[in-house]
């Protein structure tokens, strides 16, 4: 039996009620909460790359198809466009629920209220709604080309296949841009749950390596001193290191546990002492004239630091084989100088022992350096950010030959941690549309898979009494920081430490 003319009406009517009823609420929600609906485009694994400009298109899209559902000239128009946009955002839900690496939170008006597969429901729903509107409505038109059945079926599939198609592109595009290309948007796919913390009583400590059972913790102000810890904090030792000789002028002594040897370096000196952790004593292994700083035991005779060339004195990554036929090998090649070649060069080193690789990271620029053990340039990478260009002022000090920072220069990575083959950074910058709430309330990891060279997502670490983290390192999924003269213990999420491999890829 066919409908009533009245009817037709009465259900065209009550369609465009809804759907301007949802579009207007939605899009006021949004911009009446457009801080908090920009940090949300930001944190989408899909739209991420595009927030800024999408921020504003969605609010207004909705707005415009509002009105264009409550003219009845253009009715039709705005009844396809409202199929077309809740196709859109169905499509963009069913990604998010099975492709995505993670799931963020929703936003916009009624929807942030629901789960997602709520709102898989409730834009089918809407979607059925469009559909019925547009073929009640088209039938009650004059007869026209448009208006024929197999034309109207046409267009429908055309617009469920070029609204997927929109939705998908975003995706593919997003997701390379924000690997390949990132423009300064971080992702937060998992978290870190604090699972408790420690009072060292001083800020003095440094984490000085690992076996499976214990953590080994050295003290700058007490460099004999040893403090190992069980991996719940629960448990603790204290160790006294003694050496076979104390005549040497240390200034920066640090030890390194590598088992079930440790080690007692000053690069200063320099010297390294090895001895057996089961009783704590050393003897000089190696005592020689090229002093170092940064420092990374790789294996049991081979170290790499970094030290000052003797021409001009610039920073220079080395590697030193203290074994029974010592040999020094430099390659001036791999830090890349852009003011001074001292200051502008600054990092951090780290070993990544299951790669095999070094890496060093730049504290005030976007960039680190892979290399394997032989100090053979494997790539450089990129950190998220975009300062690729150190942000300092030197001067010299004529009376005392001494060159020094004119100013506070501008820190990107604070600190870097390695685990298997995922690089852990401290960053010091505050990314785009981050809440600066949590600015003042946590510290920012960044992780990048060494293996690919992409970036993985971030994570928070919450401050104590105020103060910010200040070193850091990871073993599988546990998270250990210093903390003023506290040692915090996190556990990773699964998604964050998906990408460890054991073996680096072809």
């Amino acid at each position: 039996m066919r409908l009533s003319i009245v009817i037709k009406n009465i259900i065209i009517n009550t369609v465009c009620i809804f759907y301007t009823s949802l579009f207007v609420y939605a899009a006021v929600s949004k911009l009446l909460d457009f801080e908090n609906f920009r940090v949300q485009l930001g944190q989408s694994p899909l739209l991420s790359a595009f927030a800024g400009f999408i921020v504003w298109i969605v609010p207004l899209a909705e707005l415009f198809i509002a009105l264009l559902v409550m003219s009845k000239k253009w009715r039709l128009m705005g009844l396809f466009a409202s199929f077309s946009l809740m196709i859109m955002f169905t499509a963009y839900i069913y990604i998010i629920l099975n492709y995505s690496s993670f799931i963020p939170c929703s936003c916009g008006g009624i929807l942030e209220k629901m789960g997602w597969r709520e709102h898989l429901i409730f834009n089918s729903v809407f979607i059925i709604l469009a559909a019925a509107g547009i073929l009640i409505l088209a039938g009650m038109m004059p007869k026209t080309h448009l208006t024929k059945p197999a034309v109207l079926a046409s267009t429908l599939s055309i617009t469920v296949f070029f609204s997927i198609g929109i939705v998908a592109f975003l995706f593919i595009l997003s997701e390379d841009i924000i690997e390949h290309r990132n423009n300064f948007v971080r992702r937060f796919p998992g978290n870190a749950v604090k699972l408790g913390e420690i009072d060292l009583q001083f800020s003095s400590y440094y984490f000085a390596g690992a076996t499976k059972e214990k953590i080994y913790l050295g003290n700058y102000t007490a460099p004999l001193l040893i403090t190992a810890f069980d991996s719940t904090l629960q448990k603790r030792d204290d160790f006294k290191v003694h050496l076979n000789r104390i005549d040497f002028p240390f200034q920066s002594v640090q030890v390194r546990v590598l088992y079930p040897n440790f080690y007692l370096i000053d690069g200063s000196v320099p010297v390294i002492y090895k001895g057996l952790i089961k009783d704590w004593k050393a003897s000089v292994k190696w005592n020689g004239s090229n002093t170092f700083s940064h420092y990374q035991l790789m294996d049991s005779i081979n170290l790499a630091f970094r030290s000052n060339s003797n021409t001009k004195g610039e920073s220079i990554l080395g590697s030193l084989q203290f074994g029974d036929k010592p040999q020094v090998i430099f390659n001036a090649k791999l830090l890349q100088k852009q003011i001074d070649g001292i200051f502008d060069v600054d990092g951090t080193l780290n070993y990544d022992k299951d790669l095999q690789r070094l890496i060093y990271i730049y504290l005030y620029r976007n960039e680190f350096i892979v290399t394997d053990k032989y100090l053979n340039l494997s790539y450089r990478g990129k950190t998220i950010d975009t300062v690729n260009k150190a942000h300092i002022k030197v001067t010299t000090v004529a009376s005392r030959q001494e060159i020094k920072l004119a100013a506070p220069p501008l820190l990107v990575n604070k600190t870097s941690s390695v685990f298997k083959n995922l690089l852990f950074v401290n960053s010091a910058l505050l990314g785009k549309y981050e809440p600066a709430e949590m600015w003042k309330d946590a510290s920012i990891i960044d992780i990048y898979d060494l293996n690919t060279n992409f970036y993985k997502g971030s994570f928070y670490i919450y401050h104590i009494k105020n103060q910010r983290l200040k070193n850091f390192f990871v073993l599988n999924d546990n998270f250990y920081g210093f903390i003023g003269k506290y040692m915090v213990h996190y556990k990773l999420n699964k998604r964050l430490t998906t990408a460890y491999k054991n073996k680096s890829q072809k």
